[in-house]
């Protein structure tokens, strides 16, 4: 079965955002090259992971001596995008994600592929979907220093711009109310 790739190597935008109210949002990331979008969905720790693994390795990278790869400390202001998604047409729901740092290219290599729930017997004899539907797919995207800086940035004020949290018990905290679960004491 072939793998459809959506490959951006030098994408002019990649950002974490979500559709939705706190509580029930959708996450999804968004990826454009020119005129081609793809957005897929993922989940609000997925994303903060994301976020904090690519600053990990970031912070990492400056601290190697001789560094030749001009990491930024801070965000670059001029890669700044605060603007909202473009209407996500979700091409799937993540499962796994990969993230490495490609030293040649001094780009970070995301890889995120759907969540599956095939089986995978070797022995089963069901024919193969020629219409497309049983096609896998995966999402490859090389960003950057700076860009990968300025996503972590985004992506972590986007996940805390989510529900206030209660002072007392801990949990998410509702607009139409809050049941709290003190623990006995």
């Amino acid at each position: 079965m072939p793998t459809r790739v959506h490959e951006f190597a030098w994408p002019d935008r990649v950002v974490i955002g979500t559709v939705g109210l706190p509580g029930a949002r959708t996450f999804y990331l968004q990826v454009r090259a020119g005129a081609n979008i793809v957005s897929i969905a993922l989940e609000k720790q997925q994303s903060a992971l994301l976020a904090d693994m690519i600053d990990e390795i970031l912070d990492q990278l400056i601290t190697v001596e001789g560094n030749p790869f001009s990491v930024p400390t801070g965000t670059p202001v001029e890669l700044v995008d605060n603007d909202p998604l473009e209407p996500p047409r979700e091409q799937f729901r993540t499962g796994a994600i990969t993230l490495d740092w490609d030293p040649t290219t001094a780009q970070f290599v995301l890889e995120a592929y759907p969540i599956t729930d095939v089986a995978t017997d070797d022995d089963d004899d069901e024919p193969l979907d020629v219409n497309g539907a049983d096609e896998r797919e995966m999402l490859l995207v090389r960003m950057p220093v700076g860009t990968a800086r300025a996503f972590a940035k985004r992506t972590r004020e986007i996940v805390g711009a989510g529900r206030p949290t209660c002072p007392l018990c801990g949990f998410p905290m509702d607009a139409d109310g809050h049941t709290c679960t003190l623990p006995d004491a």
